[in-house]
C-alpha cells in the first residue's frame, strides 16, 4: 500500500514517544481521567498512548485507540496484548471525519500530532466533540511546523526546506497554531493552551523526528531545491554535527477544552 502524505512509520513514533514523555503525561492530566472512564485516543498509531492510559481508567474503564492505518492498529493490538491490558484497551480502524461512536460516549478524548496529516481538521475536532460527554474534556496536541528552525549558514536552503515541510510535505503543517481557533469555533469551555519547544543538539534524533531523508528527497523531486543545494545542505549539517554545534527546534502546541 502506498504511504500517505507525511506518513510516519511506527519506529519513529516510538522514538518520539520517549522524547515527548513529559508532554504526553501533561496531556493525560488535562483529560481529567477517573477510574471507570471511557477515553478515546484518535490517531493512536502503534498504541504509544493507549497503553499508558490503561491504568488511569482501570479495568472497569475503557480505552479505544482509533487510527486509519490498519498496520498501526494491528501493532497496537499486539502491544496491548503483550502489556496485559487488551481486555479493556482496544484499537480499531476509523475515518476521523466520521467516527463510528455514539454521541456523548466518551468521558475524554485526545489526539496528538494527527491534525497535521488531515485536510479537514475542523471536521475531526467536531467529531471528537460530538462523541464526548457533556462536561468531558478534549485535548489536542500538534506541531507548528512553521516554527521549524535549524541553525545553518545555508539560511536560504533552510528556509525553503522548512516551508516545504509545512506547506508541501504535510497536509496541514501549520496545524499547531490553528488549534486555539478550532477549539473556540466548537464553543468549548475553559479553553487553555500551552506551548512546548522541542529542541535538540542531537543530529541523528532530529533527522529521524522530521524524517529528513524523505523530506529532502521529495523536496528535490518537487524542485524546491536542486542536487547541488541538497549536497551543500547535507554537508553543512554533517560538518555542524562533527563539530558538536548542530541545533534544531520546533514548537508543539497543546489545547484543552471542556464540552458544555
Amino acid at each position: 500500500m502506498a504511504q500517505s502524505k507525511g506518513y510516519v512509520d511506527p519506529e519513529v513514533l516510538r522514538v518520539m514517544a520517549n522524547q515527548l514523555h513529559p508532554i504526553k503525561q501533561r496531556s493525560y492530566g488535562l483529560m481529567h481521567i477517573q477510574p471507570g472512564h471511557k477515553v478515546l485516543d484518535l490517531g493512536c498509531g502503534p498504541g504509544t498512548d493507549t497503553i499508558p492510559l490503561a491504568p488511569l481508567v482501570g479495568v472497569n474503564g475503557q480505552v479505544i485507540g482509533a487510527d486509519h492505518d490498519e498496520a498501526m492498529i494491528a501493532e497496537a493490538e499486539h502491544h496491548a496484548e503483550q502489556a496485559g491490558v487488551n481486555t479493556w484497551v482496544r484499537h480499531q480502524r476509523v475515518d476521523a471525519m466520521s467516527l463510528p461512536f455514539e454521541t456523548d460516549y466518551f468521558d475524554a478524548c485526545r489526539s496528538e500530532r494527527l491534525f497535521e496529516h488531515l485536510s479537514n481538521p475542523a471536521q475531526a475536532l467536531s467529531e471528537m466533540t460530538r462523541v464526548t460527554k457533556s462536561g468531558g474534556w478534549l485535548v489536542v496536541m500538534d506541531t507548528d511546523w512553521g516554527s521549524l528552525s535549524i541553525d545553518s549558514d545555508e539560511t536560504d536552503i533552510e528556509r525553503r526546506l522548512a516551508r516545504y515541510v509545512a506547506e508541501g510535505y504535510l497536509q496541514n503543517g501549520y496545524s499547531g497554531r490553528k488549534l486555539y481557533r478550532l477549539f473556540k469555533q466548537q464553543n468549548l469551555a475553559d479553553i487553555s493552551f500551552e506551548v512546548f519547544p522541542a529542541a535538540t543538539p542531537n543530529y541523528i534524533l532530529a533527522r529521524l523526528g522530521m524524517q529528513a531523508e524523505r523530506v529532502e528527497q521529495e523536496a528535490l523531486r518537487s524542485g524546491v531545491i536542486n542536487k547541488e543545494e541538497l549536497y551543500r545542505w547535507q554537508m553543512a549539517l554533517k560538518q555542524a554535527d562533527s563539530e558538536g554545534v548542530y541545533f534544531g527546534s520546533v514548537n508543539l502546541l497543546m489545547v484543552a477544552g471542556r464540552k458544555n
